[in-house]
């Protein structure tokens, strides 16, 4: 008998993949659940109801979505550590994105929504709101929809080099890289330091989502 497929080298592969699809899928799931749903509820939801939801529910999804994170980003890399020899421009571009959106995560997202849940929750048994959570839900809240807009071209070129012939870029020059670099470097400053502009609203992220992957795969085809 044969060796069961599995317990291939192939099968190995094929299964750090299927958990890199899985958790990708549980983490951005969670953050498209995050921009496009339950911030948009905070917006009209009573005080009260928000309240409850930033600390029964609030942190159930958190916990899901930053491990989720974690697993991907842990998966992905083992994915290109023994992959490298297949480093192309796309997954350079969307590795590139999908390691900032992490570091969103664990970095800017988590920390400060952990002091939005500790505010809301010292105010529900009657004590202040904390001085720091009037800040940490702006910072909170501009990554995630940095992430966001991040996450619609990190998919399309991590698709694009599974599922193209030679990737969508494969003559690209590493001009193209460089400028694209250095959009992604400074969307990513604006992430920690600037404000949301066009992705106040899920419309204008979606369109500043669909916007960027448009710029950055025609620099690739232009320069």
């Amino acid at each position: 008998m044969g060796d069961i497929a599995l317990f291939t080298s192939y099968g190995l592969d094929y299964l750090v993949r299927w958990g890199h699809f899985l958790a990708g899928i549980t983490w951005i799931g969670l953050l498209y659940y995050f921009n496009f749903i339950q911030g948009e509820y905070f917006k009209e939801a009573e005080d009260a109801h928000r309240s409850g939801a930033i600390q029964k529910l609030v942190p159930r999804a958190l916990w899901w979505f930053r491990w989720a994170a974690m697993f991907t980003f842990l998966t992905g890399v083992v994915l290109l550590a023994y992959r490298h020899q297949g480093l192309s421009y796309d997954i350079t571009i969307g590795a590139t994105l999908g390691t900032l959106m992490f570091l969103n995560v664990w970095g800017i997202i988590w920390p400060n929504q952990k002091i939005v849940i500790a505010s809301a929750t010292q105010v529900a048994q009657g004590g202040e709101a904390l001085p720091e959570a009037a800040a940490s839900a702006p910072k909170a809240a501009l990554a995630s929809r940095t992430n966001t807009l991040f996450s619609f071209p990190m998919l399309f070129f991590m698709g694009s080099s599974a599922h193209m012939p030679n990737g969508l870029i494969g003559d690209a020059s590493t001009v193209g890289l460089a400028a694209i670099l250095i959009i992604i470097a400074a969307l990513q400053v604006n992430a920690i330091m600037g404000k949301q502009g066009p992705m106040t609203t899920v419309q204008g992220v979606i369109g500043s989502g669909v916007g960027l992957t448009v710029v950055l795969y025609g620099l690739m085809a232009v320069l």
